[in-house]
């Protein structure tokens, strides 16, 4: 009898093995084909659309016009608030929130809204002493509690502090100073800025021989200029009342910056 010897299994791995680096090519191939179309989608949405001109011979002119309005700010915004230290934690917090309490009591007995009256921070932190080669001692505890008010009638503002300080207060901060409704004065803001940037645009095309066809795109940024905080520490002497914090709101700047494409032409 003759024996057969066994069919050898090589060629089978070697062909499955080779079907799968195949597969695992094209897999990559296809993932790399989808990365490089979202990329390029991503560039596609992250580029602004470029201005097209009605006629080939025109010419684009990209003008930038800045243009500020002041007005007298009608809000004030400040800080007022309580440090109280004691030898333990619950003592330094309760002689704190009792003083608080006198000072909230002060702001609304001022006509300050709810609305207008608001937490900003209590803390609570131990006091160290420290000694050459020893560890720090907690030797009591400082607790703090502080609000921000706003003002909306600043002729007022002045009294208020002082009643504030009168209550308990022993941290102020402020004022700064703000207007209520901004969006008239940067409406007037943005008419002159746009009339701006037309004589702007009229002097480049009369300079070239050419006119303005029309306004292609239009782009906006503003900004909010505050006054430095003018609080005077000098006293009003009101013969027979005690003296009163006197305070100077200045005037606020805001302005707008436009980005004008005008197309010009013949």
């Amino acid at each position: 009898m003759h024996r057969h010897a066994p069919r050898s299994s090589r060629p089978v791995r070697a062909e499955s093995a080779a079907a799968a680096r195949r597969g695992y090519l094209q897999a990559l191939a296809l993932l790399g084909v989808l990365a490089l179309g979202a990329l390029a989608a991503r560039q596609a949405q992250a580029q602004p659309a470029m201005p097209v001109l009605t006629d080939p011979g025109g010419t684009l002119l990209s003008v930038s016009a800045q243009a500020e309005v002041r007005r007298v700010p009608d809000i004030a915004m400040l800080s007022a608030g309580v440090v109280t230290q004691a030898a333990d934690a619950n003592a330094a917090m309760q002689a704190n929130a009792e003083q608080m309490e006198r000072v909230v009591a002060a702001i609304r007995r001022a006509g300050i809204a709810e609305r207008d009256i608001q937490t900003s921070g209590v803390n609570l932190y131990p006091q160290y002493r420290h000694a050459e080669n020893q560890p720090p001692a907690i030797t009591g505890y400082q607790a703090s509690n502080t609000v921000n008010i706003t003002v909306r009638d600043i002729g007022e503002l002045g009294p208020i502090m002082d009643a504030l300080v009168a209550s308990g207060a022993n941290q102020v901060n402020g004022p700064s100073f703000d207007i209520d409704d901004k969006d008239g004065a940067m409406d007037e803001a943005r008419k002159a800025a746009i009339a701006k940037a037309r004589e702007r645009a009229a002097m480049y095309a009369g300079s070239l021989g050419m006119r303005v066809r029309r306004i292609v795109s239009i782009s906006e940024g503003g900004s909010f200029g505050p006054p430095m905080p003018m609080m005077k520490m000098d006293m009003i002497q009101v013969t027979g009342s005690r003296a009163e914090t006197s305070i100077s709101p200045g005037e606020n700047t805001l302005s707008v910056t436009l980005d004008v494409v005008f197309e010009l032409g013949q």
